[in-house]
């Protein structure tokens, strides 16, 4: 059966970015994507640190909102879907790229991480995602689709990556647990992992420059994937094109993660 698309095909979505934190940012690599494509982008930033690196960003995307979000703050989320509603009254796109760690915690090995920072490392990364859905359902009216980021640490053991692969596993669980709960609503889940990228996020695990380069000899393309990869692939499953996706992790990688 084909299918009947407007161009651009994501004109009149509705997509919340979360996690942008310069212009480096996987999020806004996916935000750039969803807006060449036609939607309008709502962009959150952490404090008032990142608010400066990240507005010029949400002006060059004209986000008609544009406001904090720190999830492990009690009530910071709810009032961004509040905005959401009182502007939009809907919502199509949720593209959750937000994840942290204590530096002691992510450095020092899973062995010697301590319960307090991987409880914290679960919730910011990953349950986070869990509260966004539950927000985000009820304003996705027409169905939507609903964006984590992973990596290939939560399938396979990278060094170093350290406590960050297990919470990263839970996440890619997640997605599956929500696509199907949320599959009757014709709501899609998409865990989405990129191949290492240069990112301020990144540049807190140890040796990061060693994992880059093995990823560029391992690749089969023979180079690293940036951003952009990253954001029109989402845009991608955001179409009617990928409309019986769901639930799967994707990787934009290159094709390291085919390599033994």
């Amino acid at each position: 059966m084909s299918i009947e698309i407007p161009r651009p095909v994501l004109k009149g979505q509705k997509a919340l970015i979360a996690g942008i934190a310069n212009e480096y940012s996987i999020a806004y690599g996916c935000a750039k994507a969803f807006h060449e494509l036609g939607a309008d982008i709502a962009v959150t930033y952490l404090n008032e640190k990142s608010k400066t690196y990240v507005e010029p960003l949400a002006k060059e995307l004209e986000a008609p909102l544009f406001l904090p979000l720190d999830v492990s703050k009690p009530g910071e989320l709810e009032a961004i879907f509040e905005s959401i509603e009182k502007t939009w009254g809907k919502l199509d796109i949720v593209l959750h790229s937000i994840a942290f760690a204590d530096k002691k915690d992510l450095q020092g090995g899973l062995l010697n991480c301590s319960a307090d920072g991987f409880a914290k490392a679960m919730d910011i990364s990953c349950h986070s995602f869990i509260r966004m859905a539950r927000l985000a359902a009820p304003l996705m009216k027409d169905g939507g689709n609903l964006f984590a980021m992973t990596y290939h640490g939560a399938q396979k053991v990278v060094a170093n990556y350290n406590v960050m692969g297990p919470v990263k596993a839970a996440l890619e669980a997640c997605c599956r647990y929500l696509a199907y709960e949320l599959g009757p609503q014709k709501i899609r889940v998409h865990a989405i992992s990129p191949g290492p990228l240069k990112t301020r996020a990144a540049s807190g695990l140890k040796d990061f420059d060693l994992l880059l380069n093995e990823a560029v000899a391992r690749a089969p393309v023979g180079e690293l994937v940036d951003i952009m990869d990253v954001g029109f692939a989402c845009a991608f499953l955001a179409t009617p094109y990928a409309r019986r996706i769901t639930g799967e992790t994707m990787y934009v990688d290159g094709g390291v993660n085919i390599i033994a």
